[in-house]
């Protein structure tokens, strides 16, 4: 991976009709191998600063996604830039905290494929 992200981190990608926002929630190993965990937002917004407006006031957002793990192999597949870095809460931890004591899977989907988007 080109650039090093942390939890914590608010990402921006691309798509046809729009920039979505993603978060990473945290970065943990299995096998030897980072394990991405991620959270998506749902709104799509026209431009990066319409985007980076609205994670001035993060209460605002809706999450679509709470929780997603992937593999590094698909999280190099989901084209992401960092917009910034803000301090994670316990609500954004808690489907992370879930899927851990579950023994949760990872895929090996990119972001955008497991939200349905292209």
């Amino acid at each position: 991976m080109t650039q090093s992200f942390a939890p914590g981190d608010d990402l921006i990608f691309q798509l046809e009709s729009g920039f979505g926002l993603l978060r990473v929630i945290a970065i943990d190993e299995r096998e030897g191998k980072p394990v991405w965990h991620l959270m998506a937002y749902e709104e799509l917004f026209p431009d990066i600063e319409s985007a980076e407006s609205a994670l001035a006031d993060p209460a605002s957002l809706h999450i679509r996604r709470s929780h997603m793990a992937l593999t590094d192999r698909a999280f190099e597949r989901t084209p992401a830039a960092r917009l910034g870095n803000r301090p994670l809460t316990n609500d954004e931890l808690a489907a992370y905290n879930s899927w851990k004591e579950r023994g949760g899977t990872v895929s090996d989907r990119s972001a955008l494929l497991m939200l349905g988007l292209r």
